[in-house]
Order: structure tokens, then sequence, then C-alpha cells
């Protein structure tokens, strides 16, 4: 399940500190400083995880715009960049439809080392070898603004439904 992650480092400028609860149960205090990093030109942001979610690989342009070393996110859940704004549903869409064996596209904001955050057009796909699924593998793009404005009214509202 890859090892259980520490807490975020509190950063050095003003951020609102959350406590997060992943769905194995796991949890972290975070800390979110409502800076967008802007997402990089021209780069593709790459990432494999074993099929529960633990990064395998990752390369230069997520390491760059995570803020974490290499070391420091393998081994590690994916969900190390889960930003607090993201609902739980939208997680549990993209790993049902991955673990059906189907492709996943959408929106999602995540969480940098600093507590800064970036948006990314993400496509999951399932890693097949001799027919059978061995873990998963994200490309992530730049998103639109107008996508990504989209994307922060539904998240917004998914979360209120969710905090019912």
């Amino acid at each position: 399940m890859g090892s259980p992650l520490p807490d975020a480092m509190k950063p050095e400028m003003p951020a609102e500190q959350v406590s997060m609860t992943y769905h194995d149960g796991t949890s972290r205090t975070v800390y979110d400083t409502g800076i967008e990093r802007p997402y990089p030109d021209g780069k593709l942001i790459v990432s494999r995880t074993d099929l529960n979610g633990v990064l395998t690989r990752v390369n230069d342009a997520f390491v760059e715009i995570s803020g974490y070393d290499v070391d420091e996110l393998i081994g590690k859940q994916h969900y190390i960049l889960r930003h607090p704004d993201m609902p739980k549903a939208a997680y549990k869409d993209l790993w049902a439809t991955a673990a059906a064996g189907q492709k996943w596209h959408g929106y999602v904001k995540n969480l940098c080392k600093d507590g800064s955050h970036y948006w990314v057009y993400a496509t999951v796909v399932p890693n097949v070898r001799r027919g059978e699924t061995v873990g998963y593998t994200s490309v992530r793009r730049k998103p639109s603004r107008s996508k990504i404005d989209a994307a922060i009214a539904q998240y917004a509202q998914m979360k209120q439904d969710e905090e019912g």
C-alpha cells in the first residue's frame, strides 16, 4: 500500500491547515496557500502507479511542478498530491473507470509540497501485461482556463453535496 504519508511542512507564507483523510483510512495534515502555479508550457506530466495507487515512476516535469524530490514520491500513494478542494466522487469515478480497464479523462487540482496548486487535464490508462492490468499510467496536459473555471464550480458543488 506504500508507506504512510507524513504531515506536510507548514509553508512560510499564510496557509489554511487542512486535515485530509484518504480512502484507505490514513490521514495527514496539509496546507493550502491558495497560490496557483502555471502549468509548464509544452510539457507532459507523467506518472505510473501500481494497482493500489502507489507511485512507481515519475517524469522530470512531475517532480518539478510538485516540488517533491523523486525519493519523496516513489513508493508513496499518488494521493500525496490530493488537493482538499477535490471531491471524493471524482477519484471514485477515476478508480472505478481505470479498474474496469477503461481510459479516464478529467480535470484535477493537485497540491504541491509548498502548499501551492496546479491544474491538469489528466488521462489515466491501465497498464496491461499479458492480458492482466499491472498498474496505471497518468499523462497530464495543460487545461484551458475556461475548463478550469468550470471544474472549480462543479467541484465546489460536489464537495458541498458530499459534506451535506
